[in-house]
């Protein structure tokens, strides 16, 4: 986690506190599910779970947990001894039946679950921003591009609409993410439940909010995460879209709508004039991030046979990592969206420069519709289109058809003219906003 690219509520998710704290949850609520069943004492499970509650009202000691970690080579044990210490002989019933990867993957499970709680909630936050800018500029006229060029008209609150749809496309699959990979394994050795009864997953599960694993060998398996991680990264990928959408959009040459500049904000050490579109091109490398994640949640899911640790280490980086940065990273849009600078006036000028280039699909038509082949029909139009082009748009496509006889022949001219009218290209907007936003929109 880099400092630069955190925000406190999500990293305190992957603080050894919270795990720490998860993982006493798991021992107490598991001795409480053994108490219930007579596999251990009932009074001794109220005793740890005494112990417990003594603690969650205080700090654990983590300093503590590290030393003895620092003998015994094994993060569980270690934790396993320093809670032992705040009991008398119950301590002989932690962790009984279970074995390490019950605690950790159970653990990570929860930290997961946790996460994608708070990247929901970002999400939402981004998709009101985007909701009110589409709406703001629903019937703001701009040119759509392909491949860069001028294409058709289209509104600027029809751009910011499709990055809505994307995103509330990304919110259900991070939902269904998030109940994939929220299981919980407390299944013993290789997961055959030799030495601890199903009864007991059961119960710590509820208590976590979690689904018991159908078969966890001794690891949940790690399809789960892979399919956690692949769903951020396409995350992240719509964020990168949008966010070079903007840095496109904020070109010297289009600049149709840019990020906010704040008072005193600096653009470049060497060049005063200069404002960046440095949120939307840092997003674009934090997108780089997530998705690299990916690659290695794909590769964590093949172990050996029941069990090995060799994803361990993997998801020690990439679960903190991954959900820290897009964090940031949705949180950071979301005010870019939110104080998005928006010109429709060069929206329009721009609109407007090409020379009505813009209309050609419609005279096209037009022409077959009076009876001209479509390929005869293409020729005729785009013979002018390129008069346009060769002028830079200094030419009027409207006046070039007029005075081309093969044209003229079919059209007249109030025909030509109603074809060059920028609302036929717009008179759907309402329907596109209704399927986005529902038919109130």
């Amino acid at each position: 986690m880099v400092p630069r690219y955190s925000r406190p509520e999500m990293t305190a998710i992957w603080s050894a506190e919270n795990r720490y704290r998860i993982w006493w949850q798991i021992e107490v609520f598991a001795a409480e599910a053994m108490g219930k069943i007579g596999m251990i004492p009932a009074d001794d499970a109220k005793t740890i779970r005494a112990a417990y509650d003594r603690d969650a009202l205080g700090a654990i000691d983590i300093a503590a947990i590290d030393a003895i970690e620092a003998v015994t080579k094994h993060d569980v044990i270690a934790f396993l001894t320093w809670a032992g210490e705040k009991l008398g002989p119950e301590r002989r019933w932690l962790h009984q039946g279970m074995t390490s990867s019950d605690v950790l993957d159970t653990t990570l499970a929860v930290q997961l679950k946790q996460a994608a709680d708070l990247l929901i909630l970002d999400i939402d936050k981004l998709l009101e921003a985007l909701k009110r800018r589409a709406f703001e500029h629903k019937t703001t006229p701009t040119i759509g591009r392909s491949h860069g060029i001028h294409a058709e008209p289209t509104t600027f609150g029809v751009k910011l609409a499709q990055a809505y749809a994307e995103f509330a496309r990304d919110r259900e699959r991070l939902l269904a993410a998030r109940d994939g990979v929220a299981t919980c394994a407390i299944s013993g050795a290789v997961g055959t439940f030799a030495n601890i009864p199903p009864s007991v997953e059961e119960d710590v599960a509820a208590q976590l909010g979690l689904t018991p694993e159908p078969v966890s060998t001794q690891v949940i398996p790690r399809d789960r995460h892979a399919m956690f991680f692949a769903t951020l990264g396409v995350i992240a990928s719509s964020i990168e879209r949008l966010a070079t959408e903007i840095r496109h959009l904020q070109r010297t040459e289009v600049l149709e709508a840019e990020e906010y500049f704040s008072p005193g904000q600096k653009g470049s050490s060497a060049m005063p004039h200069k404002r960046n579109p440095v949120l939307t091109e840092n997003l674009a490398g934090l997108a780089r991030m997530v998705r690299g994640y990916v690659i290695p949640a794909l590769e964590n899911v093949a172990l050996w046979h029941e069990r090995d640790i060799s994803h361990s280490s993997v998801e020690r980086f990439i679960g903190p990592d991954a959900t820290v940065t897009l964090d940031f990273a949705l949180a950071r849009l979301t005010g870019v969206i939110d104080k998005l600078v928006v010109y429709p006036e060069r929206m329009q000028k721009n609109l407007d420069r090409m020379g009505g280039l813009v209309h050609s699909q419609r005279v096209l038509l037009a022409l077959t519709q009076a009876g001209l082949g479509r390929e005869e029909a293409y020729a005729l139009v785009q013979r002018n289109a390129m008069k346009v082009w060769e002028s830079d748009g200094q030419r009027s496509l409207l006046d070039l058809l007029r005075a081309d006889p093969d044209v003229s022949e079919r059209l007249s001219s109030d025909q030509l003219e109603a074809l060059f009218d920028l609302g036929y290209h717009l008179k759907h907007v309402d329907t596109i906003f209704g399927r986005v936003f529902g038919p109130a929109a």
